[in-house]
């Protein structure tokens, strides 16, 4: 770590940031002259910082503040080490830290941690889970009363329709993604292919598979920061909010993963289409923890304007092979790269809770042998009697309170952690417009 500053003298302060529960960067500026400090002490600041709102406020009568005098936690910097932030003006350094308690176990309520201790079971199975991930997100023109696309760099008109898998509109956007580019590879982040989506100013890009889903949600948490922070330096706005437009469809991260073992085989490959014994169970334990675990899929008021029917996301508990309208597809394709594509969650979740949620519901079911019920074949959202997503923030909260599937593998602290902060926010989202909605979630997640 202390040779990327040396190699870059240019560097004259560093970001020293952790993710919370929201999903949001919460940390520190240092003088680049004091960072050989922080890679070698760590840094301090209060547990509870990693539990606020997504306004950044305390939680109400949260343990963490007042009852336990509002304790520090220490951060020490992830194996990520720095990195440049090219969507600053100056050249800064960003250096990714997570929090452990003063005798050097890991804070529970951390979701990097949250996601660690799932792999560390996967690792004691003799599995290493591989990850890839896609993530969608609107360009967005906010300086006007209501939210439109913004007009294009080269012709200056906006093109107010969707523009599915266009290569106009890729190329309307063409400097903005050429940065971007750059940019992934400066900080190492592995982006792949980019499309254009069905929203208005909607645009995939596809994050290369990896077989350390730490990096993974590390490469989807950096890349949020990235594109929103690139987008300004280019006149407007992006965001992973789930549904900035009511009458298009929404946002969502879809996560594909598959299992090797110690001789790197593909232990969801059968030689055929159909997967492996292991691939239903994980299947069946994804399904048996996805209306339980909704929340952490779709954490926001504005996530459940997406979940509904006939609009690109799942409404369903089901899955099937090569079909987009399951909450669970098993993509055709090479045996070889059989895998899993877990399709519930919004652009707007934090990545490190979302894949300890995939992951771990796939190692229960796993782990219990489960069975899931038979494929759906045609239109999931056409087929009665489909246990269904809950459709309402408060009924997801209330689902995950009660639950008894996902303390199975996410801590029960943080599972109340969450629960408050949730809570919290539901009462507050209450009291504003629509339109302060909007904003409020446009730059946050």
């Amino acid at each position: 770590m202390k040779d990327w500053l040396r190699k870059h003298p240019d560097v004259r302060t560093i970001r020293v940031a952790a993710v919370d529960l929201n999903g949001q960067a919460r940390g520190k500026r240092v003088p680049a002259r004091f960072a050989e400090n922080v890679v070698k002490n760590g840094t301090r600041f209060p547990f509870s910082v990693l539990n606020l709102d997504i306004w950044g406020e305390d939680i109400d009568d949260s343990p963490l503040v007042f009852e336990q005098g509002d304790q520090d936690g220490v951060l020490r910097p992830t194996e990520r080490g720095f990195m440049p932030m090219p969507w600053l003006e100056a050249p800064t350094a960003l250096l990714p830290i997570w929090m452990f308690r003063e005798n050097g176990a890991p804070y529970e309520g951390d979701p990097r941690h949250a996601l660690r201790a799932i792999v560390d079971r996967f690792k004691e199975r003799g599995l290493t889970p591989v990850v890839a991930m896609e993530l969608e997100f609107f360009l967005i023109d906010d300086s006007g009363k209501t939210l439109q696309v913004p007009p294009s760099p080269r012709s200056g008109k906006r093109r107010k329709a969707a523009e599915t898998l266009s290569i106009r509109a890729l190329d309307a956007f063409d400097v903005f993604f050429t940065d971007l580019y750059d940019a992934c590879e400066a900080m190492d982040i592995p982006a792949d292919t980019t499309t254009s989506e069905t929203g208005l100013g909607q645009f995939e890009v596809n994050l290369m598979h990896c077989d350390d889903p730490l990096r993974a949600a590390d490469d989807a948490w950096l890349f949020k920061m990235l594109v929103k922070g690139l987008a300004r330096r280019h006149g407007f706005a992006a965001s992973f909010m789930a549904k900035p437009y009511p009458e298009y469809s929404g946002s969502g991260l879809h996560t594909h993963f598959s299992l090797i073992d110690e001789d790197g085989k593909n232990v969801f490959d059968s030689g055929g289409p159909k997967g492996t014994a292991m691939l239903r169970s994980a299947v069946a334990g994804c399904l048996n923890a996805m209306h339980d675990s909704t929340l952490i899929f779709a954490p926001h008021q504005n996530s459940y304007e997406r979940l509904v029917p006939g609009k690109h996301a799942p409404t369903a508990i089901c899955w099937g092979y090569e079909n987009r309208t399951s909450a669970i597809r098993i993509p055709a394709g090479n045996p070889a790269a059989r895998r899993i594509e877990h399709r519930v969650a919004g652009g707007d979740v934090n990545p490190y809770l979302m894949l300890a949620a995939i992951l771990g519901a796939a190692l229960d079911g796993i782990t219990q042998a489960m069975e899931p019920p038979a494929p759906i074949t045609g239109n999931a959202y056409a087929v009665e009697d489909l246990p269904q997503i809950p459709d309402t923030w408060e009924g997801a909260i209330e689902a995950l309170e009660k639950s008894t599937i996902v303390p199975r593998f996410i801590h029960p602290e943080l599972i109340k952690n969450l629960i408050q902060t949730k809570r919290q926010e539901l009462h507050y989202i209450g009291e504003l417009s629509e339109n302060e909605r909007v904003e409020l979630y446009l730059d946050t997640v």
